[in-house]
């Protein structure tokens, strides 16, 4: 049973957070909680072959070291964290279906249905574009 929690707000610049239970207490309100933990099992049940690790506080999935996609919390939404290129990659797509972006995040308001075909369709393009990687990041153009 989830229950609402005291808010453990950090400085993410002063505390670096190990654990994704660490990074769970950051989140205090239970359905914001439990919306983390459903799209992160939702990674992991369908893309099993990537690894998970925490990286800059925040939980992030990775293909052979690779960054692929994280994913951070905020009061009124959760961003998916991607590289440039892939947003870029999607941009017209996500104007024409209304999906606000930043230059690596599309946050995904706590308040409507987590948009999955969106996430199933950066992590496939970034997977495929990633093949042969063995770099963190994207090497630069």
């Amino acid at each position: 049973m989830c229950a609402e929690r005291e808010s453990k707000t950090v400085r993410l610049s002063i505390v670096t957070l190990h654990t994704l239970e660490e990074f769970l207490d950051t989140i205090p309100e239970c359905s914001k909680r439990e919306r983390m933990v459903e799209v992160l099992d939702w990674v992991k049940e369908n893309y099993p072959h990537l690894g998970f690790r925490m990286g800059w506080s925040q939980p992030m999935f990775t293909n052979e070291g690779t960054f692929i996609v994280g994913f951070s919390a905020s009061q009124k939404h959760m961003n998916i964290g991607a590289e440039g290129a892939v947003v870029e990659h999607f941009e017209a797509s996500m104007k024409e279906r209304g999906i606000k972006h930043g230059k690596m995040t599309v946050p995904m308001p706590w308040s409507k249905p987590f948009n999955y075909e969106l996430l199933g369709e950066f992590m496939d393009y970034q997977i495929a574009a990633k093949e042969g990687v063995k770099t963190f990041w994207r090497p630069s153009s």
